[in-house]
């Protein structure tokens, strides 16, 4: 047998065996192996980085498979996690597809932009890059300065990729507000006494406030526009409570509602 012919079959066993590699399951240290990719990591990074998170394999086999199959360059950043079944050919796919492990926070309706705050601060999945600024500081990085933060944020469950930051979460909150306000404004009654889409939003709060139950919500916010059209005040306790902020022990006395605050609809 010639000394071509011998090299073209070993040539043609290794390319044999590396395609029945890449369809073996890999061995995993435990059921579930999760990797945070960080943006700019190398491929043979990425190669060690599921070797040391579990992942029983030759990271330079992994790196030049990544390498070899042209999309290493494709490798999205986020976090990922595999489980048994997963192949080296799958693994890849799955980085490339971006098809990253989500998280979820909920941010509950009726809730004050403090508690959304809070909330965020408690999800152990986000990364924390907003709790030392203030209001308006978080105002302007979301890209609205000058805009009041409260009643903004929309209200929903929301799907983040783990290690993301609670700006990108706030972020998308207020352009999910915006989207809605803008919908129902566009919708207003003609003769509606409400001059802007933000009078609208703070009286839609006031009503969410106001009701306990979703059907009398309706009922409330006709009060209230009946109110708004004979300059009558809207004299409604959720304002005042509001306006007193952590003062408020639980009791609304006489003087609280004659305490002026810049959200005191008895006063203002």
């Amino acid at each position: 047998m010639s000394i071509v012919l011998l090299a073209v079959l070993a040539a043609g066993a290794a390319v044999a065996a590396a395609v029945w590699w890449l369809e073996q399951p890999l061995q995993l240290a435990s059921s579930t192996v999760e990797v945070s990719i960080e943006p700019k990591t190398s491929p043979r990074e990425v190669a060690n980085a599921w070797v040391q998170a579990g992942v029983r394999a030759d990271p330079f086999l992994l790196y030049e498979w990544f390498r070899w199959s042209g999309q290493a360059r494709k490798i999205r950043a986020g976090s990922y996690a595999v489980g048994p079944g997963v192949t080296p050919r799958t693994l890849l796919d799955k980085m490339v597809r971006g098809d990253e492990v989500m998280a979820t926070v909920r941010l509950i309706e009726g809730w004050t932009f403090r508690q959304f705050r809070a909330e965020l601060a408690k999800a152990p999945d986000l990364k924390q890059t907003t709790a030392a600024l203030s209001e308006a500081d978080l105002m302007a990085a979301i890209g609205a300065p000058g805009v009041a933060a409260e009643g903004r944020f929309y209200p929903d469950t929301y799907a983040f990729s783990k290690g993301a930051s609670d700006l990108v979460v706030l972020k998308r909150a207020y352009r999910t507000m915006q989207r809605q306000l803008d919908a129902a404004w566009a919708e207003r009654a003609a003769n509606t006494p409400l001059r802007s889409a933000n009078d609208a939003l703070i009286l839609a709060s006031i009503v969410e406030k106001e009701t306990g139950a979703a059907k009398d919500r309706g009922l409330v916010a006709g009060v209230f526009v009946n109110r708004l059209r004979i300059g009558m005040p809207l004299q409604t306790d959720p304002t005042v409570i509001y306006g007193l902020g952590e003062r408020f022990d639980g009791n609304l006395r006489k003087r609280d509602l004659l305490a002026d605050t810049p959200y005191n609809t008895y006063t203002r």
